[in-house]
């Protein structure tokens, strides 16, 4: 093969995968492996990329990922040959000094109210979530509560920006009827998640969060949905 040089390329990338032209290349970082010449055997070449500062982490969400991947590029005056190989880059973080917990008291005048509180605003991928909710006053029909785990995705940033949404998981906290006074114990385990860490403003292109949500379904299957704060996944 007769070529006008090869070259390598570490590259970290942001891709937006509805819009094109918000695609953005944070990092390119290149080697010259071979000069101009012919290649008629099997040959190997070495190189290094030296203390690369990779500052975003790999992700892949709703409307966006980040990647990072090697590419080979060999030069032909009649067309390029290229070639690449993704990697995933993990910035493991320190653990908080505070962790506080998440309480809230929400309901329907003279119909319900209820209190719920988790042990953790923060939780590690792999951690459990364990709270209680208590319920005040009951004066509707409800037949069913659940605990989901909610990812929302935010692209762009002011009056531009959209919101996607997923829900990760369900977990069925309680099934029947529950009574003034009645306290129900939460335990949901993390590890059967498709988790992220959470992702806030990564280069000003997108972030991501996670929500703990109650719903409530009554007699008639109507449901409300109880957010509380945001949990975040990054310790």
């Amino acid at each position: 093969i007769d070529h006008q040089g090869i070259r390598v390329e570490l590259i970290g990338m942001i891709e937006n995968f509805y819009d094109k032209s918000q695609n953005l290349k944070f990092l390119t970082l290149s080697r010259e492996l071979e000069p101009p010449g012919t290649l008629s055997e099997n040959t190997t070449c070495e190189f290094n990329f030296n203390n690369v500062e990779m500052e975003y982490e790999s992700y892949c969400g709703i409307c966006v990922r980040v990647r990072y991947f090697i590419q080979i590029s060999i030069n032909r005056s009649y067309g390029t040959i290229r070639d690449e190989q993704e990697f995933v880059v993990f910035n493991p973080a320190l653990e908080p000094d505070t962790n506080h917990k998440l309480r809230m008291e929400v309901g329907i005048e003279e119909c319900l109210h209820i209190e719920f509180e988790y042990q953790s605003s923060k939780y590690t991928l792999k951690d459990v979530v364990v709270g209680k909710v208590h319920f005040n006053l009951v004066r509707i029909k409800i037949k069913q509560m659940e605990l989901a785990i909610v990812r929302k995705e935010t692209v762009g940033s002011g009056q531009t920006s959209e919101t996607q949404k997923e829900t990760l998981g369900k977990y069925e906290v309680m099934d029947g009827a529950p009574v003034k006074g009645e306290e129900i114990p939460i335990r949901y385990y993390l590890a059967g998640v498709d988790l992220t860490p959470t992702y806030l403003n990564v280069s000003k292109r997108f972030s991501t969060r996670y929500y703990l949500s109650l719903i409530l379904i009554d007699s008639e299957d109507r449901s409300c949905l109880l957010y509380t704060s945001d949990a975040a996944d990054d310790m």
